[in-house]
């Protein structure tokens, strides 16, 4: 335990929860060996730590090691950058270029969102893990090279390879040894050191006194989901540092710094209000059914409505909806009361409350409801649009970009930005 605490002492690692420990333990004993591996965790977990925990504790401490976002490179141009490429080979190629595979020889690559390479490469990747060859883009000779590979990815690549996005081989030879980081909200002992941790370097470098909670404060703290990981506390711990008021945080003012979207439906209550949460959760649910099921009555009826002043033929229909088919204080529609759309607007009136009002009905209005009901909201036409190129092209990110006129770079950051899965 003693060398495991000097590891995480070099390498800035801070925590002391047993999953934390064991994907350490597991690093250290890999990294003597050339296995390939292959780390599984959550984003902003800090998996790109271990893979310098693993080539630093190797025999090749000595040689290169270079970080790879996969996800960050464009398509077309990935089998270049890993694999190099002859003069001429494509548009653009001034040059012969040497990739990565053949500058980091004898070293350690990273290749960071491994889910994200195209298929093609996933082909050319292997060969290079089962054989050590390569070839160039726009060559035909093989070259060879010694690199080990350590993988990350935030994705289950066995469903990708049941879906057919990621070779079933490739995910077989990659998970030689499989590290699973794991996600913050699974090692809550760990949030307070952490936290702890950043006000402190956060003070020393804006000058300003160091942060600390109440007690209230810490629970909500402790058992906040973190969907960012460790990246979203340190960003916390910055903001608190700059912007706090008070050197000790209560819990009013530990919610002002947590995302919005998140304080209603993620956020913790206090202890003296747990005992009548699920209580709230059910009447919540119980009233959100209510609303959905009379907005969707409501809707029918304008439908019904706009089809008999469109077609005056269709009006004997309207007699077979009744109070009990709609809502309970719903008037059922007398058929003589609904005419023709040609005449001037008419009132129908039907079985009401003395003290209510006849309903004017004309085509302006109804048509005026109708445009109501679509969603004018550019961001989700947006994310309709993109998802819509992703079905017509099976998930061809090039093939959707180029439909929708937007690069491929542009594509990949919209599908993060909207949440948005590979269809």
């Amino acid at each position: 335990m003693a060398d495991l605490q000097s590891i995480k002492n070099r390498f800035n690692i801070i925590g002391n929860s047993p999953a934390l420990n064991h994907a350490l333990d597991t690093a250290v004993q890999v990294s003597a060996t050339d296995l390939t591996v292959l780390i599984v965790g959550e984003s902003g977990v800090g998996k790109e730590a271990f893979s310098q925990i693993i080539h630093s504790l190797s025999t090749r401490k000595h040689n290169p090691f270079i970080a790879v976002n996969c996800g960050a490179i464009p398509e077309g141009t990935i089998d270049s950058e890993l694999f190099g490429h002859e003069k001429g080979s494509f548009t653009g190629a001034v040059d012969s270029r040497k990739g990565y595979f053949e500058t980091v020889s004898g070293g350690t690559i990273f290749l960071d969102e491994i889910g994200e390479l195209p298929l093609g490469t996933q082909a050319r990747l292997l060969r290079v893990l089962e054989s050590g060859e390569f070839i160039r883009v726009g060559s035909s000779k093989v070259q060879k090279t010694d690199v080990r590979v350590v993988a990350a990815t935030n994705r289950e690549l066995l469903e990708f390879a049941q879906k057919g996005r990621f070779r079933e081989d490739l995910y077989y030879r990659l998970s030689t040894v499989p590290i699973r980081v794991p996600a913050l909200r699974d090692r809550k002992e760990d949030i307070p050191l952490l936290f702890r941790k950043f006000v402190v370097d956060f003070s020393e470098r804006y000058k300003t006194t160091s942060i600390q909670l109440d007690n209230n404060a810490r629970e909500i703290l402790i058992n906040y989901p973190f969907p960012g990981n460790i990246r979203e506390l340190k960003n916390l711990a910055e903001q608190v540092s700059v912007l706090s008021q008070s050197n000790i945080l209560s819990v009013e003012e530990l919610r002002k710094f947590l995302p919005e979207k998140n304080n209603a439906s993620r956020l913790p209550a206090i202890a003296n209000q747990q005992s009548n949460s699920s209580e709230f959760a059910n009447e919540r649910e119980i009233l959100y059914k209510l609303f959905f099921d009379m907005k969707k009555d409501v809707t029918e009826l304008k439908k019904m409505f706009l089809e008999i002043l469109q077609n005056p033929s269709l009006a004997g229909s309207a007699a077979h909806f009744t109070k009990e088919s709609l809502m309970s204080d719903m008037p059922v529609l007398n058929t003589n009361e609904l005419q023709s759309v040609n005449h001037q607007p008419q009132i129908i009136q039907s079985y009401t409350p003395s003290n209510s009002q006849p309903l004017i009905i004309n085509n302006d209005s109804i048509h005026q409801h109708q445009e109501v009901e679509e969603s004018l909201n550019i961001m989700d036409k947006e994310k309709e649009l993109i998802i819509k190129a992703l079905k017509k092209h099976r998930g061809r990110r090039k093939d959707a970009s180029a439909d929708l006129g937007i690069s491929e770079r542009t594509l990949y950051r919209k599908l993060k930005e909207y949440d948005i899965e590979d269809l």
